[in-house]
């Protein structure tokens, strides 16, 4: 990919709010690195970047093991300038704790926490001594209250929002900025395989191209914590002034499945 445009990557890319973010880079004038699982859907979402009129490359990789993925990653982009980092990939399972396999939390943890980690560590030097980079990573409207049947979730979830606002407080000064994307309820297949489909919160989901408008107009802005929709920012500032227990028996109550 030769271009004079600046090139971003998103992890994560495939669909949903991950596709959504590609493809409005691609609208602002960027070339996109795009990463996932699905070779099938990467390709689907390429040629909606190409048509946008971003150049695009796509990397099949499972970010569920992030001390290769990222080393894959990094050997991938080379010494090409990396100007908007995307850290999206994550999942989430839900049910009580005690019946979870701890496999599959363990792939979580790798991925929503780890491999965002050390994905950001690696782009971060090269931005800093460049002078310029944005890295937007997504969190969740869990970030911000306990979510009972969803424990390890909503924990990865708000390592991710303090992780940013931490972040972004020790690049202050410099021309690198950070900004924690906190969506609620969306559209996506996050739900179904979440096993959350059916619960009240997500009978007014959110669409996941409105999610990345947000979510890149607060990036591009500088940003570090951006609710998506004004409704969820509501709630996510109303819980500052509640007692944590009477936020996780509210949290408990939106995940009933009716």
């Amino acid at each position: 990919m030769k271009s004079n445009h600046p090139l971003a990557l998103v992890t994560g890319a495939s669909s949903g709010i991950g596709a959504e973010i590609a493809v409005e880079l691609a609208k602002r004038g960027h070339d996109l690195i795009l990463t996932g699982r699905d070779a099938a859907r990467l390709e689907g979402v390429s040629q909606r970047v190409c048509s946008a009129g971003g150049a695009c490359e796509i990397l099949v990789l499972d970010m569920g093991t992030p001390e290769a993925a990222v080393t894959t990653l990094s050997k991938f982009l080379g010494d090409r300038p990396l100007e908007v980092l995307v850290n999206n990939a994550g999942f989430g399972l839900s049910g009580p704790l005690s019946e979870a396999k701890e496999t599959e939390l363990a792939s979580m943890i790798g991925l929503n926490v780890l491999a965002l980690t050390l994905l950001t560590r690696a782009v971060v030097p090269g931005m800093l001594s460049r002078g310029n980079g944005r890295i937007l990573n997504v969190a969740s409207t869990a970030s911000f209250q306990p979510i009972p049947s969803m424990a390890v979730y909503g924990a990865t979830k708000a390592y991710v929002l303090s992780f940013s606002e931490a972040l972004a407080e020790e690049l202050s000064g410099s021309e690198v900025t950070v900004t924690a994307l906190c969506p609620g309820p969306t559209a996506t297949s996050f739900a179904e395989r979440a096993s959350v489909a059916d619960s009240s919160m997500f009978r007014h989901a959110m669409t996941a191209e409105a999610v990345a408008k947000i979510g890149l107009r607060a990036l591009f802005k500088g940003r570090r914590v951006q609710v998506a929709g004004a409704g969820n920012a509501l709630m996510a500032f109303s819980v500052r002034f509640s007692p944590r227990t009477l936020t996780a028996k509210v949290a408990r109550w939106m995940m009933h499945r009716p």
